[in-house]
């Protein structure tokens, strides 16, 4: 099976990010994409596990100050 590219436009949408918090994060390095000339193409495979390892950073973090409630 052929996997799934997306431009940036897409995979902003596909992700619920802006298309220049995207174009930012790929510029940093910080999310995985192949650029093609002045494109930037983003495979699905990789975006769906980047948002896996988002997900689980982001419980690392919230875990390791534990949750404080303010009454």
């Amino acid at each position: 099976m052929k996997p799934v590219t997306f431009t940036a436009k897409e995979a902003a949408e596909y992700i619920g990010i802006s298309y220049y918090t995207i174009l930012e994060l790929a510029r940093k390095r910080q999310i995985p994409h192949t650029p093609v000339g002045r494109r930037k193409l983003f495979r699905k495979e990789s975006l769906d596990n980047w948002m896996t390892e988002q997900e689980k950073l982001s419980q690392e973090f919230e875990s390791s100050f534990g949750i404080r409630r303010v009454y």
